[in-house]
C-alpha cells in the first residue's frame, strides 16, 4: 500500500475495528453518485455506503486483516456494503450508512449467514418496508491492488460492479416474504437518527 506519511499516521489511530467505526460515524455522508478511494475519504472526511465499506477494508487491512466486503442486495431500497473482519473464529462487520441499525456488529457471529440475519429486520426503506433479500460470499479487494483501489483518484465503480455480478444468497423465501411485518414508527425514527434526507433512497409505493 502506498499511503502517504500523515496518512499512514492517520490509520495508526484506528488501531481496533471499532475505531474505524467510530471515524466512519464521525464524517458526512456522501449523498452522491459516485464510488472514491479511501484516500478520497480521508481527505473529504465523507463517505456512502460503498464508500465506507472500501475503507473500513482498506483500514482493516492496515491493522493485518484481509480487505473483505460484502454485498447485501434489497428491493426497493438501496444495496448496502459491509466490510467483514474475524476475530477467534467469529465473523464482525463495520460499515457506512445513512441508518444508524446499518453499521457495526461485533464480532460474535459464527457464520456468515448469521451475521447478515444480524441486519435483517433493521434493514428497511423510509416506508418502513424490510427489503434485505440476499447477499453475496466475501470478496477479497486485493485482486484489484493492481488497481491500487486505496489510493487511486479513479472512481470505483468498476469493484460495485464485480461485487453486484458474484451469485447472491437468498435470505427469505417468497413465502417468508408475504408475511413479513414493517418497522414500528419507534424503530423507524430510531434508525434514521440523524440521516441525511438527501441521501436516502425514494421507495416505490408498492413493496415488493
Amino acid at each position: 500500500m502506498e499511503w502517504t506519511k500523515e496518512e499512514s499516521g492517520f490509520l495508526k489511530t484506528l488501531s481496533n475495528p471499532d475505531k474505524i467505526q467510530a471515524y466512519l460515524d464521525s464524517i458526512d455522508y456522501n449523498p452522491n453518485y459516485e464510488c472514491r478511494s479511501p484516500r478520497w475519504v480521508m481527505k473529504k472526511r465523507s463517505a456512502h455506503c460503498f464508500e465506507g465499506a472500501l475503507f473500513a477494508a482498506a483500514a482493516l487491512q492496515f491493522l493485518g486483516y484481509k480487505p473483505l466486503i460484502v454485498d447485501m442486495r434489497a428491493v426497493n431500497d438501496d444495496d448496502h456494503v459491509i466490510a467483514l473482519f474475524k476475530e477467534n473464529g467469529c465473523w464482525g462487520a463495520v460499515a457506512k450508512s445513512n441508518f444508524t441499525s446499518l453499521r457495526f456488529r461485533e464480532p460474535v457471529y459464527r457464520s456468515l449467514r448469521e451475521l447478515i440475519m444480524s441486519y435483517f429486520d433493521f434493514f428497511f426503506n423510509t416506508d418502513g418496508f424490510k427489503s434485505l433479500r440476499s447477499y453475496s460470499l466475501p470478496f477479497d479487494l486485493t485482486v484489484f491492488e493492481p488497481h491500487h483501489w486505496t489510493i487511486t483518484n479513479e472512481d470505483l465503480e468498476y469493484i460495485g460492479d464485480k461485487i453486484e455480478s458474484l451469485h447472491h444468497f437468498p435470505v427469505i423465501s417468497d413465502k417468508m416474504i408475504k408475511g413479513l411485518y414493517s418497522a414500528s414508527d419507534s424503530m423507524l425514527n430510531a434508525g434514521l437518527l440523524g440521516s441525511k434526507p438527501e441521501g436516502l433512497f425514494k421507495p416505490k409505493n408498492n413493496n415488493n
